[in-house]
């Protein structure tokens, strides 16, 4: 895997969290109690001995890169290689390049200094654990020019509405990229091509004032390219809504869910913190729920996930939500079907409630 760089492409990520998203990119958003989005992409990408990461990213980027840092904790903060972190720095006046290309264009010597021969590309709306070898190893064997990961779901959900959808034969050769709402069968997003080929389509769709690599560069060429499908059987999600973002997180707390994603020989990679363990006084009463490091828990909290730092006070109620880092319950409040940011407070004697199918989002440093 010394041979392959890793990109994670956040150009076509909207806002799609709503509040949540109102002052981050969705790859910096939080999730699963003490992760963020990015960093089950990153991760993979790490444990695959993918030494050189880059991010291209336009705006709201400065969460996401206090949460990366050097990247260290993905032991990406490497003397050669390591993680870049690509923000817009369009400098070239005859540039002509639009969308994501616009990146491609003004960070070609990244590709062009990179030592491997492959690149993989993801975004970080794709939730797994897993490593790419036989991803990598499936697209060398297969001779493809492109190789997609691709997976099944048995039951469709409204955010795979916005995925690509992949019709493959017998072999696993792509037939055809559409966006089917009945076909289970899911484009994750990720995919592997040859460094030559990637620079050469880019080349060729800036020259015909595209704005998409992927439509435009690969599945506009799919009568040309060699296009392999890997299908992935291991536990996944994809978050792209405030809707699946909820319920997502809101599925780990099944044993089964959990252990899917999290108890397997491969670590998600995160930043470190350093909080004492959470405090459960004698008042408290939690039931099957997701809680993180340095709370304290003098009230009741029931199937829900909390970040690292929350304080929920006596009398205080928590139901079927997420409460993100150092949020504050004062005594008497109730929470239920809620999604609250970072450093929220509700004060004493607070009643907020949301719906399962629509909960109530919170922006973060509010005070209720």
């Amino acid at each position: 895997m010394d041979t392959m760089m890793g990109l994670i492409n956040l150009e076509h990520e909207h806002d799609f969290l709503n509040e949540l998203t109102y002052f981050r990119c969705g790859a910096a958003v939080p999730f699963a109690g003490r992760f963020r989005m990015i960093d089950f992409t990153l991760s993979n990408m790490a444990k695959s001995n993918i030494n050189e990461v880059a991010i291209f990213t336009r705006s709201k980027y400065r969460s996401l890169m206090d949460h990366l840092g050097s990247g260290a904790d993905w032991d990406l903060d490497r003397r050669h290689g390591g993680l870049f972190i690509l923000p817009p720095d369009w400098n070239d006046p005859t540039d002509i390049s639009k969308g994501d290309l616009s990146h491609f264009h003004n960070n070609r010597d990244y590709f062009e200094r990179g030592k491997s021969d492959y690149v993989l590309i993801s975004g970080s709306q794709f939730i797994s654990n897993t490593v790419y070898h036989k991803l990598f190893q499936h697209h060398l064997e297969t001779g493809a020019d492109v190789t997609l990961l691709t997976t099944t779901y048995e039951e469709l959900h409204p955010e795979h509405n916005a995925c690509i959808k992949v019709k493959v034969d017998e072999d696993g050769s792509v037939l055809s990229l559409t966006n089917d709402a009945k076909n289970p069968h899911v484009f994750s997003g990720v995919y592997v091509l040859r460094k030559s080929l990637l620079l050469e389509l880019v080349d060729e769709c800036i020259a015909n004032y595209s704005n998409h690599f992927f439509l435009d560069g690969i599945k506009s060429n799919l009568d040309r390219l060699n296009i392999q499908s890997y299908h992935y059987d291991g536990y996944s999600s994809i978050v792209n809504s405030v809707d699946s973002y909820y319920r997502h997180n809101m599925a780990l707390l099944d044993r089964k869910s959990y252990n899917s994603l999290f108890s397997n020989e491969e670590n998600v990679l995160t930043k470190v913190g350093n909080q004492a363990p959470t405090k459960y006084s004698g008042l408290s009463k939690v039931s099957k729920s997701l809680i993180a490091t340095g709370c304290v828990i003098d009230g009741q909290v029931d199937n829900s996930v909390l970040f690292r730092g929350v304080n929920v006070s006596e009398g205080a109620v928590v139901k079927n939500s997420i409460i993100m880092q150092r949020c504050n319950i004062e005594a008497g409040a109730h929470l239920e079907n809620v999604i609250m940011d970072k450093d929220v407070t509700i004060t004493k004697g607070q009643v907020l409630k949301g719906a399962k199918e629509q909960p109530f989002v919170i922006a973060k440093r509010r005070k209720i």
